[in-house]
């Protein structure tokens, strides 16, 4: 009997996400960027960077996760909702870190009550009030080492965590070791200069460069790899 088309995807979509929801703990990251590493342009314009297949496999994944992770930065610059609109699924629990709480008081993820925010600042942080889906969580230090904002998270129960941006944050997370999967999503796109993308600890020689398992799938004219470094 043949397969239909519909079919087909489903079970594309089952082999590319089923690894995530057969794991009650996972971490992993999904970033795009353009072929020569960057997210954003020099001024910090990145919207539109991927297109529309990169951007529901995106949400995908944050309907796949208890949490979605991102970094003061990502929340200055682009404002995002980090919500699940472009296919069918829950909203992850949305979790800036924010050792300054430098975030503008007005920021969606803050005033926005469509999924709870967990708002992770340093010991001295000065934080306005905050609406009754935003929770404040003060961490020791301002280090806020991967293991660290992991161990928090799982003491609320969030096991499968989505690291979402922007660059310097996925980049700590590799390099801590503490990501099981990472999905970079290459744009045919040449943006000469800007906002860096991945960047992990150089090796010395291409022999000692970290090799890891990955598959490859074509998301409209984008590219995404993902690797399984755990």
């Amino acid at each position: 009997m043949p397969v239909s088309a519909a079919s087909n995807e489903d079970l594309q979509l089952v082999e590319r996400y089923g690894p995530l929801v057969a794991q009650p703990t996972a971490v992993v990251a999904q970033m795009a960027q353009s072929l020569d590493g960057f997210i954003a342009t020099r001024s910090g314009d990145g919207a539109g960077l991927s297109g529309t297949a990169d951007h529901e496999h995106l949400h995908r994944l944050r309907a796949l996760v208890d949490a979605v992770v991102v970094g003061a930065g990502t929340v200055v610059a682009d404002d995002p909702r980090l919500t699940v609109r472009e296919v069918s699924g829950p909203h992850p629990t949305r979790v800036v870190l924010d050792p300054h709480a430098r975030v503008p008081h007005d920021a969606t993820v803050l005033v926005d009550a469509t999924s709870p925010t967990l708002w992770l600042v340093g010991p001295d942080a000065q934080v306005p009030e905050v609406a009754d889906h935003v929770t404040v969580l003060r961490l020791p230090t301002k280090d806020f080492a991967p293991a660290e904002v992991l161990a928090t998270l799982r003491a609320r129960g969030l096991g499968r965590v989505l690291v979402e941006g922007g660059g310097r944050t996925v980049s700590r997370f590799v390099d801590a070791g503490e990501l099981d999967r990472l999905y970079i999503t290459t744009v045919p796109v040449l943006l000469g200069d800007g906002v860096p993308g991945l960047r992990v600890q150089p090796a010395a020689r291409i022999g000692d460069a970290a090799r890891h398992p990955s598959r490859r799938f074509v998301l409209g004219d984008d590219v995404c790899t993902e690797l399984v470094l755990r």
